[in-house]
């Protein structure tokens, strides 16, 4: 069973920083991209980044790019997302994705 656990959401004050997590199992980690998305109150689910397992390659939405980092540390089966400079518009609740499955999310606000 594939299961994808999102951690480290919080709240932060604008200009701050934060570190999410995205534990995965039950699939091949190296075979797969693992994208992170997000979604604000009344929008819609929104792509944040990506990354290969198998290469390293990665995407970043031009929002974010500059000021988010992702990264995986395939001994652990882990993804990570390095938010830093978060502003007010990065508020949302933060999936993780892979192979057509979902993790639960993890809510970060925002404050101005």
């Amino acid at each position: 069973e594939v299961q994808l656990v999102e951690s480290g959401g919080g709240l932060v004050q604008a200009g701050g920083s934060l570190r999410l997590s995205c534990a995965a199992s039950g699939f091949t980690f190296d075979d797969y991209a693992i994208g992170w998305f997000r979604q604000a109150p009344g929008k819609e689910r929104e792509g944040v980044s990506c990354i290969s397992s198998s290469d390293g390659s990665t995407y970043y939405a031009d929002s974010v790019k500059g000021r988010f980092t992702i990264s995986s540390d395939n001994a652990k089966n882990t993804v990570y997302l390095q938010m830093n400079s978060l502003n007010p518009e990065d508020t949302g609740f933060y999936y993780c994705y892979a192979d057509g499955n979902w993790g639960r999310g993890t809510q970060v606000t925002v404050s101005s």
